[in-house]
């Protein structure tokens, strides 16, 4: 099968048109998801070390 066959077939019933919404191209900033929970983690961490390290 060739690409361009791949490309146009159709999608199967099951899927809701859900995996062509996710090829569509949007505008805006693209970050990849693991620098968005590698600066929750960091954020997490250091919120736990401020809670140890300065008492009230």
């Amino acid at each position: 099968m060739s690409k361009k066959a791949k490309k146009n077939a159709p999608l199967p019933a099951s899927s809701a048109g859900l995996l062509r919404f996710f090829e569509d191209e949007t505008k805006g900033i693209k970050v990849k998801p693991e620098i968005i929970f590698g600066i929750a983690g960091a954020l997490i961490a250091i919120s736990i070390a401020i809670k140890i390290l300065v008492p009230i």
